[in-house]
């Protein structure tokens, strides 16, 4: 158990069966009144951000995810098989699971899963992965004074707003957090 008091932003609670990471809180103190403690949570299980109120000095259980290194093998439809680097068994996420993430990921990437009471809640890839460029329009001579961009089409399929200069072949450090270029690799 852990004072909402405690709080800070990261941390990983369970309330009302649910999981949660806090996103933000605020401790208020009203003129009249109690005090209690604003925060913003985020539902681990569906992704839903939610606002919830406590009362200063109440209690919520302090969850304890497990993360651990597992390397993605490959697709089959909407199934994405990976395998546990210490214990090399394989499991399968679904589609649903890693809605984002799949945008980024290519065999044989190490990436962490996060588990909680031995239920997969997700994974974590590394903050900037780097693709291979498979499609680019060709660029435009004279119509750099802007900072002009095109898009390109990754190895997953993502597709991406890059600079001019880039071409098919390329090796591009794209940010995973928002999914933009970042640099040549």
């Amino acid at each position: 158990m852990i004072s909402v008091n405690e709080f800070k932003t990261g941390l990983t609670i369970e309330v009302e069966g649910g999981l949660y990471n806090v996103l933000d809180f605020q401790h208020v103190k009203p003129g009249k009144g109690a005090a209690f403690v604003r925060s913003k949570l985020k539902n681990l299980r569906n992704g839903n951000v939610v606002e919830k109120t406590f009362r200063a000095g109440e209690n919520v259980v302090r969850a304890h995810v497990e993360n651990r290194a597992v390397q993605y093998l490959y697709n089959s439809g909407a199934d994405y098989t990976f395998m546990d680097n210490e214990t090399y068994d394989q499991f399968e996420l679904n589609k649903s699971q890693l809605e984002w993430e799949i945008n980024f990921l290519i065999e044989n990437m190490t990436v962490n899963i996060s588990s909680y009471q031995g239920e997969i809640i997700g994974i974590n890839i590394p903050n900037s992965v780097d693709l291979k460029v498979i499609e680019a329009e060709p660029g435009i001579k004279g119509s750099t004074a802007t900072g002009a961009t095109k898009a390109a089409k990754l190895e997953t399929g993502f597709s991406v707003q890059v600079p001019l200069f880039i071409n098919e072949g390329d090796v591009l450090s794209i940010d995973t957090r928002e999914g933009k270029y970042i640099s040549r690799a």
